[in-house]
């Protein structure tokens, strides 16, 4: 770690100054710090991180696994969520009143297969729940 400015390399430690060690160079009496380690992941570290995580892996797996903060994947997946937009249907719905579609399910599955799909159009809400057998 050189002076900036003379380039000398005899210098000593003048404190610290926002979290840095501080450093005055013997030569010419320059105080500097060292320059700032980023601490920056690689781009392809992040693409390994969306990758694990689109594959299934939990934030925290995927962390242990690269070695890095699950805080820090976790910013990453909801940075890359905010970006993307969601693929709308542009056909509607249509609605079915529970009396016929409960009809519908019991001639087509057994008690233990039953499962419904609602959806409330105006909300976005989509639930899959599961009847249990009597």
């Amino acid at each position: 770690m050189d002076c900036p400015k003379c380039k000398s390399v005899r210098h000593v430690k003048d404190g610290i100054v926002g979290g840095r060690q501080r450093y005055q160079c013997k030569g010419c009496g320059y105080h500097y710090t060292v320059a700032f380690r980023s601490d920056v992941k690689p781009l392809k570290t992040r693409r390994l991180a969306l990758e694990l995580y689109l594959a299934g892996l939990s934030v925290r797996r995927i962390g242990k696994v690269l070695k890095i903060s699950y805080g820090t994947v976790h910013v990453w997946v909801k940075g890359w969520g905010s970006q993307i937009t969601l693929l709308r249907g542009t056909i509607p719905v249509k609605m079915m009143p529970p009396e016929k579609m409960s009809g519908y399910v019991e001639s087509r599955q057994t008690a233990s297969q039953r499962r419904f799909l609602l959806t409330d159009l105006d909300g976005n809400i989509s639930l899959l729940s599961e009847d249990t057998p009597c």
